[in-house]
């Protein structure tokens, strides 16, 4: 089991602005629903179900829904064909004599195969195994109709029958799910693209955002269940180029802005019920990463208003990045302070965040030149000797890499940040990263997030063919792999790969895997 990532965590006070919480509760969207019945189902006995690696192999139909009668111990799976996430029912039967005792009933909810076959009592991650989407219930009156008041994300659903009594079998005669989502289908432009992978990439993409649009953008519909900055922003991106959902980007700005603490910051994620709070946890690169979102947003909506709102907080989290920098301009490497930028437990995050800082910088430029903000010369004069202490400190001339931290650690993430944030010249820059694929630091990269991050770099430097390849290379291998969602967190080398000790509690359609979309529609790849 890996060790535990660090998270930053301090209780803080909120200082609430109530006018941009009201402004987000009016932008909160009528979710859509559609039903999933029976006839788009296959059942599939828990024998059949046979896994190799992540997939499900040869998941036909083994009988008709309303075919089969089960009792005691006995056990069948659900196949729905897709990764859905919204509300279960179904109706239940006895077949038999009259129930004289009740069922007992155990249902698992799986987005993956691997949850169906592996126990959850044998779960030994780090996080609260709460998360595995499991119920048992009871059912004392049959026949009848039994409607499970929560909401799951999952593809497969094992039936368990625990217990009846030895006079009666129960019979399901239909079992449906209820989808929801915020994201309408009808906005999507059609992709025509020659190539059939890149049509599927794209599908798959789609899907994962779709299911992640709930009231917010959540991070994952599985687990967490939350409103996230950092898979904010890249959600944010793919929405634009295929659902067009700005009021919902609108709205997690707002909330964001509505909820920092007493000195402005905003923090990495929000609880949006049974009431809007901030989560007592702050990211250094997450919090600039709202000044991302608002440029993005702005130059995506063209909305003025909400860019004049939340421009104060979005500088501020500029002033409160700058209070981390040393007398050399660069951020501190201590613990007074916490970037996520990967899951990777030996990443030094020293030089992207300095890249990320530099970044964002860059864009609060381009946002002030807007409002007209007298902010703008200040920023221009810092920007300046923060990229010149980047280059001073933390670029090494002779590897030809940015190393980080008091190791100098070379890293992927270092290269892609400073590569994002554009600190050498568009030559030099190129061959960083022409370099970074060709000398492949063993520090590399954990998540579809920070993969993002490498083929918005590669887009950036020209680099076309290698970003086209590198989504095939990964997100492709993925979708091999049986994603009909993508995923949290996938090594190609390493397919039991989980940041919290077990794959188990994963979350297989996650938003910051969303953004191939996002690439193949912006710059027709």
């Amino acid at each position: 089991m890996k060790n535990k990532p660090k998270i930053q965590t301090n209780k803080r006070a909120i200082k609430r602005n109530e006018y941009f919480i009201n402004t987000a509760e009016q932008l909160k969207p009528q979710l859509l629903q559609t039903t999933v019945r029976p006839d788009n189902l296959a059942v599939v006995s828990a024998d059949r179900l046979a896994i190799h690696g992540w997939r499900a192999m040869a998941v036909s139909p083994a009988e008709e829904l309303g075919g089969g009668d089960y009792g005691k111990g006995d056990q069948f799976i659900l196949d729905f064909g897709t990764h859905l996430v919204g509300y279960v029912s179904m109706y239940i039967k006895p077949i038999g004599s009259p129930p004289d005792a009740p069922l007992r009933l155990r249902l698992t909810f799986g987005e993956m195969p691997v949850e169906m076959a592996e126990p959850f009592s044998e779960y030994n991650g780090w996080i609260s195994s709460s998360w595995l989407q499991e119920e048992t219930i009871y059912i004392d009156m049959m026949p009848g109709q039994v409607e499970l008041p929560r909401r799951y994300s999952f593809r497969y659903l094992k039936f368990d029958i625990l217990d009846t009594s030895p006079k009666y079998r129960v019979a399901f005669d239909e079992v449906t799910c209820r989808t929801v989502t915020s994201a309408d289908s009808s906005r999507v432009k059609p992709l025509i693209h020659e190539d059939q992978m890149m049509c599927e990439i794209d599908k798959v993409s789609m899907k994962t955002l779709q299911n992640c649009m709930q009231d917010v953008f959540e991070d994952g519909p599985k687990r967490d269940r939350r409103l996230w900055l950092g898979d904010l922003r890249l959600q944010a991106l793919s929405d634009y180029e295929t659902f067009q959902n700005y009021d919902l980007v609108k709205r997690c700005l707002y909330l964001f802005a509505g909820l920092p603490d007493a000195k402005g910051q905003v923090a990495a994620n929000l609880f949006t019920a049974p009431e809007y709070i901030a989560d007592d946890t702050y990211f250094f690169d997450y919090s600039l990463l709202f000044v991302s979102t608002l440029y993005d947003y702005y130059f995506a909506a063209n909305d003025r208003g909400t860019l004049s709102d939340l421009w104060p907080t979005a500088y501020r989290q500029i002033e409160l990045a700058l209070d981390r920098l040393d007398e050399r301009d660069i951020v501190q490497d201590d613990d007074s302070w916490y970037s996520f930028i990967d899951w990777h437990e030996k990443l030094n995050k020293q030089a992207s965040s300095q890249a990320i800082l530099i970044y964002a910088m860059k864009q609060a430029v381009k946002l002030a030149e807007v409002l007209e903000s007298g902010k703008r010369q200040c920023l221009n004069k810092r920007l300046q000797e923060i990229s010149s202490a980047a280059i001073a400190h933390l670029w090494d001339k002779e590897k030809g890499f940015f190393v980080s931290g008091q190791e100098k650690q070379i890293s992927w993430a270092s290269q892609i940040w400073m590569g994002l944030a554009e600190v050498l010249p568009p030559a030099e820059n190129r061959r960083l990263m022409q370099r970074l694929l060709s000398e492949k630091p063993a520090i590399g990269l954990t998540t579809p997030y920070m993969h993002h991050y490498l083929v918005e770099a590669l887009i950036l430097v020209g680099e076309k063919e290698k970003a086209i390849s590198h989504i095939k290379g990964y997100w492709g291998e993925m979708m091999k792999d049986g994603a009909d969602a993508f995923w949290e967190a996938y090594d190609p080398n390493d397919k039991a790969f989980s940041p919290y000790g077990s794959q188990l509690i994963n979350s297989y359609c996650h938003a910051w895997s969303c953004t191939p979309a996002y690439f193949i529609r912006k710059y027709r790849l």
